[in-house]
């Protein structure tokens, strides 16, 4: 994924340092970032249905959050429940079990290269999502790199067309996924500013759970009956990408200002290529590669410009 799970949309463009650190925090970002990486190469290399990695890696996910006891946080008076809360609440793990569903799937199907391109599109589907929902206004330059984005991702599909119809399904699947994660980060704008953040991650996390596990008995899935090197897999996921990357990126922002975490995880697509290339012997074709180049590059000026846009 492509964004910190729970960045805000609102997040100010620069955070207040809170202590020191003992090594650089570019260093950490940089492990954040080839941490997830890594995602896409655990899923390639699992025979288990992509619903099956879901849910298992946000339940493991979840046994890693409990010793910290995020559910405390319920009785701190930082918040209050509410019906919309409550709604917005669930919407926000639907939309986060339905990113899993559908980004992981397209990795059975699609390249890598192909599909975490693909999921850098959030900027588009989010920045489309603020305008009406929130009355959010984006410079004329910010529209015009997030159509630079668009054209570099239309190259990839064309591309993949000419490759196999599987590709391209696969393609829009990951499409599919960048779409859900944008939407569950809109449903938890207001929710972020409400809910201690680490309680939040673990109601979502069971939600979408919830989703991957209903989803897995309406198919009729087998619940234990894997290999010991998927149920490894299953347990990396949560570790790696999810607890040494995405949860390191919200810590980082106490160090870091948001633009330049949005910013380093645009090489996650770069990184995941090079591991492809090397682990999955995956060589990028020439559409890819440049259209790949346009969609990072697209969404690389959109970070950058991103604190100079206007909100009404």
């Amino acid at each position: 994924m492509a964004r910190p799970l729970e960045e805000p949309l609102s997040q100010p463009a620069v955070t207040t340092k809170r202590g020191s650190l003992p090594v650089s925090p570019y260093a950490l970002l940089f492990i954040g970032v080839f941490s997830v990486a890594l995602s896409s190469i655990f899923i390639k290399w699992s025979s288990a249905p992509a619903s099956i990695m879901g849910m298992y890696r946000l339940l493991f996910t979840i046994v890693l959050l409990l010793p910290f006891r995020p559910w405390k946080q319920t009785g701190a008076g930082r918040f209050s429940w509410s019906f919309k809360g409550s709604l917005l609440l669930v919407l926000s793990g639907l939309f986060l079990g339905l990113h899993f569903l559908f980004w992981m799937e397209s990795l059975k199907h699609t390249s890598v290269a192909s599909s975490m391109i693909l999921l850098t599109l959030q900027p588009v589907f989010i920045m489309i999502g603020s305008f009406f929902l929130f009355k959010e206004r984006t410079s004329v330059q910010g529209v015009a790199s997030l159509i630079v984005a668009l054209v570099g991702s239309v190259l990839i599909g064309w591309g993949d067309i000419g490759f196999s119809e599987q590709a391209l399904y696969g393609d829009m699947l990951s499409i599919a996924g960048a779409l859900s994660y944008s939407l569950y980060l809109m449903a938890g704008q207001k929710l972020m500013k409400e809910i201690p953040s680490m309680l939040y991650s673990l109601f979502v996390f069971i939600i979408a759970a919830l989703l991957l596990f209903v989803f897995n008995m309406f198919n009729h899935y087998t619940l234990t009956d894997y290999s010991l090197t998927d149920w490894g897999i299953f347990v990396l996921l949560a570790l790696i990408p999810t607890v040494m990357g995405q949860m390191l990126f919200n810590w980082l922002l106490a160090y870091v200002n948001a633009t330049t975490v949005s910013m380093a995880v645009i090489g996650e697509p770069v990184l995941a290529i090079i591991l492809a290339y090397l682990l999955l012997n995956e060589q990028p074709t020439w559409l890819q590669a440049s259209g790949g180049l346009l969609t990072m590059l697209g969404v690389g000026i959109y970070f950058r410009i991103k604190p100079k846009s206007v909100q009404k």
